[in-house]
C-alpha cells in the first residue's frame, strides 16, 4: 500500500498553513472581501503560499488588502517512531 501524498508531505517537514486572505472589490474598492486558503507548506519560507499570492497578484483582479498566516505541524518528531519489531500471530 502506497503512502498519501498528504502523508509523505507531512514526513517531509510539511505542516498545515492557513492563510487568511482580505482582497478589495475590483468594482467598490472601498469594500473587502475575505478568502480562505489551506495547503501544505513549509515553515517559515512558505513557498507554496508565496507562489499562490503572486498567482493571485498576477491573475486576480481584486487587490490583496492583508494576508494573516497560521501554520501548524500535525506530525511531530516525537510521534513518528520506526517499528523495532514484529509479531505475526497464526
Amino acid at each position: 500500500m502506497k503512502a498519501s501524498k498528504a502523508f509523505v508531505k507531512q514526513i517531509d517537514g510539511y505542516g498545515l498553513t492557513t492563510a487568511n486572505i482580505l482582497y478589495r472589490l475590483p468594482d467598490a474598492q472601498s469594500l473587502v472581501q475575505e478568502f480562505i486558503w489551506q495547503n501544505y507548506d513549509l515553515f517559515p519560507e512558505f513557498p507554496e503560499l508565496k507562489r499562490f499570492l503572486a498567482f493571485w497578484q498576477e491573475k486576480i483582479e481584486g487587490p490583496l488588502h492583508s494576508v494573516q498566516v497560521a501554520h501548524r505541524k500535525l506530525i511531530q518528531p516525537a510521534e513518528l517512531r520506526t517499528v523495532g519489531g514484529e509479531f505475526t500471530l497464526h
